[in-house]
C-alpha cells in the first residue's frame, strides 16, 4: 500500500499537488485551531462547574447547622444569613457522622460509599458523577465544617454537555466550510502561480516546434521562473551555438572532403577507362601510371587523415578518456619520437622540467603530435624543432615549440587555429587545416590557451598554457 499513494501522488499534475497541498495546509490550521477552540471551551466550561461545586460546597461546609432544615432565612437587607444566598445546586444534602441524610433539597442525592468514607472522616473530599433521573450530576462530597458529617453538592452537566455539543457542531460545520474554502482558494492559488511556468511550457514547445534557437524565451520578474527561464534562455543559445558549430563543420568538411574526392574520382575513372579499352593503353605510358598511382594513394592517406581530425574535433563529451594528474615531460617525450620516426630529416631538441597538470593523457598527446607535425611539415631538410617545458611564474605549465621554417605572415597569424584554415602558402601542401583547431580546442578543454608568434630569426614559435598542479621549481621558459 505504500508503493500505491506513491503512483497515485506522481500522477497528480502540478497543479492538482499544489491545489491538494495548499487545501491540505488550511485544513490542517483550520482544524489545528477548532481543535485548541473546542479545548479551550471545554476546560472553561469545566473550571466553572467545579467552581461553582466547591463555593457551594465551602458555603453549606461551614455552618451545616443552619441548612439541615433548609436554606437559612432571610436576613434585615432581604439577604440569607450568614452569607449571601444564590441557588445552591439545585441539589444538595447534608450527612450525618453515620452518613445519614440529616437535610438537603427537595431531590436527595445518593450516598455512595465514598461519600460514606467523607461522611466518616475517613476521606477529605470526593468528585464522582452520577446519573439522577436521565441526567449526569456532577457531584462533590466535602467534611463538614463543624459537627462532623459531610455536605453534598451537586450539579446537573447536560446543559453544559449540550451545550459543548452545539459548540462542537458549529465548530465542525465551520471546519467543512474553511477546507472546502480551501479547496477553492488552494485551485485558484495553484492557477495563478503556475500561469509562469505555462507560459514557459508554452515558449519552450513552441521552440520545439519551430526549432527556432534564435528566439528567447520571455522572462517576466526575478523570481525562480524568471531564473528558470534565463536558464532555459541560457541552455537554448549553448544549443544554438552547438548547432551552428555542427552545421559550419559540416560545410567546411564537405568543402574540404570535395576536392579530394573529385581529384580521386576523376584518376580512377582515368584508370577504368583504361582497363575497358586496352587499346588506349599507349596513351597511358608506364611512368604516368606509376604517378597517377602514388596521387591516389597520397589523396587516400590524405583522406584518412581529414576523416580522423574531423572525429578528433566532433568527439563526444561522454566518450572522453578520464582526467587524471599528468607528466608533461612524459607527455612531451612520447610526442616527441612519435614524430621522429615519421620525419627523421628534421632534428628534434628537448628542455623539458618536471611539470604535472590534471587532464588526459591522450588528447595531450595528440594536441603535442599536432603542433610537432606543423613544425616539421614547414621545417627544411636538417631544420630544427625545439620544444621547451617550464613552470612560469603564475603557476602555469609553458610549453613552446619553435621551427626554423619560413614563418607564418603576420595577415595570416589571427586564423591560424580556425577550423579548416590554410594560409595561402600552405594550399599547395599535404593538410587538411585542421591540426591546429585540434590543438586549440584541447588546450580549451584543459583550462589552457595558445597562441603562434614569429620565431628569431626565422620560423614559428607556438606556446601552450596550461594550469599546473605542481612542479619541481617555478620558472621562466
Amino acid at each position: 500500500m505504500r508503493g500505491a499513494p506513491a503512483r497515485w501522488w506522481r500522477r497528480r499534475t502540478l497543479h492538482d499537488r499544489l491545489s491538494l497541498l495548499v487545501t491540505a495546509a488550511v485544513a490542517a490550521a483550520v482544524l489545528t485551531v477548532a481543535g485548541i477552540a473546542f479545548a479551550a471551551v471545554f476546560q472553561i466550561q469545566r473550571q466553572q462547574l467545579q467552581s461553582q461545586l466547591d463555593a457551594d460546597a465551602r458555603s453549606i461546609a461551614a455552618q451545616p447547622e443552619l441548612w439541615r432544615d433548609g436554606p437559612p432565612p432571610l436576613g434585615p437587607a432581604g439577604r440569607r444569613d450568614p452569607r449571601r444566598w444564590r441557588d445552591i445546586g439545585p441539589r444538595w444534602q447534608v450527612l450525618g457522622r453515620d452518613a445519614t441524610v440529616a437535610g438537603g433539597s427537595a431531590n436527595g442525592l445518593p450516598v455512595t460509599e465514598g461519600a460514606r468514607r467523607v461522611a466518616a472522616g475517613q476521606a477529605p473530599r470526593l468528585r464522582e458523577r452520577v446519573l439522577l433521573d436521565g441526567h449526569s450530576y456532577l457531584m462533590l462530597t466535602v467534611p463538614a465544617d463543624r459537627g462532623g458529617g459531610a455536605v453534598q453538592v451537586a450539579v446537573d452537566q447536560t446543559p453544559a454537555n449540550r451545550t459543548l455539543a452545539v459548540f462542537g457542531l458549529l465548530m465542525a460545520a465551520a471546519c467543512v466550510l474553511g477546507i472546502g474554502g480551501a479547496a477553492v482558494l488552494g485551485r485558484t492559488v495553484a492557477r495563478a502561480g503556475l500561469v509562469p511556468v505555462q507560459q514557459l511550457t508554452k515558449a519552450v514547445e513552441d521552440v520545439a516546434v519551430t526549432m527556432d534557437l534564435d528566439r528567447p524565451v520571455p522572462i517576466h520578474g526575478v523570481d525562480e521562473i524568471a531564473r528558470l527561464g534565463q536558464s532555459v534562455n541560457t541552455m537554448l543559445a549553448a544549443i544554438g551555438a552547438a548547432r551552428q558549430s555542427q552545421r559550419t563543420l559540416v560545410e567546411d568538411a564537405s568543402h574540404e572532403l570535395r576536392t579530394p574526392l573529385t581529384s580521386i574520382r576523376t584518376n580512377i575513372e582515368l584508370l577504368l577507362a583504361v582497363e575497358r579499352q586496352p587499346e588506349l593503353a599507349h596513351r597511358l605510358p608506364p611512368d604516368e601510371r606509376a604517378k597517377l598511382l602514388r596521387d591516389l594513394d597520397a589523396q587516400v592517406g590524405e583522406l584518412a587523415a581529414l576523416a580522423t581530425e574531423l572525429v578528433e574535433l566532433a568527439r563526444e563529451e561522454t566518450t572522453r578518456e578520464p582526467a587524471e594528474d599528468v607528466e608533461l615531460t612524459d607527455v612531451v617525450g612520447a610526442a616527441t619520437e612519435r614524430v621522429r620516426i615519421r620525419v627523421p630529416s628534421v632534428t628534434f631538441t628537448t628542455d623539458l622540467r618536471p611539470c604535472t597538470v590534471h587532464g588526459r593523457p591522450g588528447e595531450l598527446e595528440r594536441m603535442l603530435v599536432n603542433v610537432l607535425d606543423n613544425a616539421a611539415k614547414w621545417s627544411p631538410p636538417g631544420g630544427v624543432v625545439h620544444t621547451g617545458l617550464a613552470v612560469d611564474a603564475g603557476g602555469w605549465a609553458r610549453l613552446v615549440v619553435t621551427d626554423t621554417g619560413p614563418g607564418i605572415d603576420a595577415e595570416d597569424l589571427p586564423h591560424v587555429f580556425d577550423r579548416f584554415y590554410r594560409a595561402p602558402a600552405a594550399r599547395g601542401m599535404p593538410g587538411s587545416g585542421l591540426g591546429l583547431a585540434i590543438v586549440a580546442q584541447t588546450a580549451a578543454q584543459h583550462g589552457g590557451t595558445v597562441t603562434a608568434g614569429p620565431n628569431d630569426p626565422t620560423g614559428t614559435t607556438v606556446t601552450i598554457r596550461l594550469p599546473s598542479t605542481g612542479a619541481a621549481a617555478p620558472g621562466t621558459a
